[in-house]
């Protein structure tokens, strides 16, 4: 999915939504373990009921490694799903994975070409060599030999919402080059400086914790165009009308994760009906700060 496209689906749904499906076998109503897929046939479920209201899914890969070989399968079905009857959702493999060229090389090939998702998150602590295979790998192609249209996303970790970010990405980096006045830049605001040279606003986003708050607008300053993928919001306590004030743009520039007060929303056989409700109600909070847009 292209960034136009991307801009386009979100002006159409008025909604910025993204559901996390981080489906934990322990939490799901107990009436469905007695199906071949529990997983499955949970996300199954959930997406039908969320789909009007999101403009993407990320389904969390721990949820489902943790299952061994039947958590891979109910990832690649619940991929092959929304691919298959929701085209114009952006599918968000959220992996957090980095590592040396070679082995980067063959995550890519994991994420975009054998399961075929729109964007994958990446941790940037082994530099630029570690996150270009993401950005190089070819599209997949369509049974006949025809490359599909379709762009792919690395969306990198810079600034998270959990309590331990503070203990690197907020530091201030003390070291200078020779010559220069020592720096007080963080160490997340150099993630965000240097991976610009790596790749642009088409093909990158950055993952931003919607508990970091006023800390938006220093972000926006060194990232003015770029999208960010936003956690936090319901379970964790951040505050969606914070974030839109201090990180939206003109193209609103974001994709708000929520994952557990959505999909979690009943334990009982109506949880779909009210995740499908949950999903309906930040959409429509979502609705009327892109009407802000227009103003």
């Amino acid at each position: 999915m292209t960034r136009q496209e991307l801009i386009a689906n979100i002006r159409r749904k008025k909604s910025f939504l993204c559901v996390g499906l981080d489906t934990d076998i322990q939490k799901i109503p107990e009436h469905l373990l007695t199906e071949e897929d529990p997983i499955f046939a949970f996300n199954k479920a959930i997406i039908d009921a969320t789909a009007p209201y999101c403009i993407a899914y990320k389904p969390n890969l721990a949820f489902y490694e943790a299952m061994g070989v039947k958590g891979w399968i109910a990832f690649e079905k619940t991929v092959e799903y929304i691919r298959s009857n929701y085209p114009d959702q952006f599918i968000i493999a959220d992996a957090k994975r980095g590592d040396i060229g070679n082995t980067s090389k063959l995550y890519a090939r994991t994420f975009f070409e054998t399961l075929d998702v729109d964007a994958v998150t990446v941790a940037p602590y082994m530099g630029e060599d570690s996150v270009t295979p993401f950005l190089e790998t070819p599209l997949p192609t369509s049974p006949e030999g025809k490359e599909k249209h379709r762009q792919h996303w690395v969306i990198l970790l810079a600034l998270t919402s959990n309590k331990g970010s503070q203990d690197f990405q907020t530091r201030p980096l003390s070291n200078s080059p020779e010559g220069e006045e020592p720096s007080s830049e963080k160490l997340y605001e150099r993630v965000l400086r240097k991976s610009q040279e790596w790749a642009d606003e088409d093909q990158m986003m950055y993952v931003v914790g919607a508990t970091q708050g006023r800390a938006f607008e220093d972000i926006r300053k060194i990232v003015p165009n770029h999208f960010l993928l936003v956690p936090g919001i319901g379970a964790q306590g951040g505050s969606l009308e914070e974030v839109c004030r201090y990180g939206m743009t003109k193209d609103c520039g974001l994709i708000v994760n929520s994952s557990r007060a959505i999909i979690y929303a009943s334990n009982g056989e109506d949880f779909a009906l009210r995740a499908g409700e949950e999903a309906h109600k930040v959409q429509q909070q979502m609705a009327k700060e892109i009407e802000k847009l227009r103003k």
